[in-house]
């Protein structure tokens, strides 16, 4: 007689298998692009069947926009976070600045390039891009007027300094893919200026030494996008409404754009 004890199987919720289904699509977009979002992709990541993944996104196109909707909301609540109650807002929005450097946030800006050159051609993704734009001018907006209540910015018109400063970031973004190491540090510093500039704020004070408290200074955008990834059955689109990251926009990426080259509607098992 085998003594050997056959493993049973763990089914998995629809919540919990469409969370998954999910956050691997927006990882395959963070780090190979949105053109690399397919069915049969996703379903070899979780090695099951595209038929699975399927029964969940019938379109590939509705599952592009949910990648891309997990990552910008990842993003979104990670750098602007909407509730703060461990600093000041001047000290959030120092720490915003601080992230928005680096290899990380290339990774996003990428996604955000690549998004918006995809949205040409693809309504669903041009809807979540929109309602993304507008959530993180809100966002913004929101921080500026917390600081204005408390003293610490002086501004008559929050959500045009909030888009001045969305503006500038974006335009810096656009070049990810660029080598960027002969820089002038006027143009580095560009997107500080002008929001010290539109906040009334004496030069030097976003990037001062300590000017974020104690806040944290780590971001990952997979991390954050598996975070923003809801476990109910609504998806990311509809928790949309309640976010309150990004404005103007760019080009497309190349290099994902040469990696997955995929028909402007979609792959073929969308």
């Amino acid at each position: 007689m085998s003594s050997s004890v056959q493993r049973k199987r763990i089914r998995k919720t629809p919540e919990a298998r469409r969370a998954e289904i999910v956050a691997t699509a927006a990882r395959i977009a963070l780090t190979e692009g949105l053109e690399c979002v397919t069915l049969r992709r996703v379903a070899e990541e979780l090695s099951v069947r595209p038929g699975l993944i399927s029964h969940y996104f019938p379109s590939a196109e509705d599952l592009v926009a949910e990648a891309f909707s997990a990552a910008a909301l990842g993003e979104l609540d990670t750098l602007l976070p909407a509730r703060r109650p461990d600093g000041t807002p001047a000290q959030y929005l120092a720490r915003y600045f601080a992230l928005s450097s680096g290899e990380a946030y290339d990774d996003i800006s990428r996604l955000w390039i690549n998004a918006r050159h995809l949205s040409r051609y693809r309504p669903v993704l041009r809807e979540r891009v929109t309602r993304m734009e507008l959530a993180s001018d809100d966002r913004l907006e929101t921080l500026i007027l917390d600081g204005v209540a408390r003293g610490e910015f002086r501004t008559d018109d929050a959500r045009s300094a909030a888009i001045q400063i969305l503006v500038v970031l974006d335009g810096l973004g656009a070049h990810a893919n660029s080598d960027r190491t002969d820089r002038p540090p006027a143009v580095a510093r560009l997107a500080l200026s002008t929001a010290e500039r539109a906040l009334d704020l004496p030069p030097g004070t976003l990037d001062a030494p300590g000017a974020t408290g104690t806040l944290p200074l780590e971001y990952s955008p997979t991390e954050a996008a598996e975070a923003a990834v809801p476990r109910g059955t609504a998806g990311v689109g509809a928790g949309l409404a309640a976010a309150s990251v990004k404005g103007a926009g760019a080009s497309a990426s190349p290099a994902s754009a040469a990696a997955c080259p995929v028909d402007a509607a979609g792959d073929a098992d969308g």
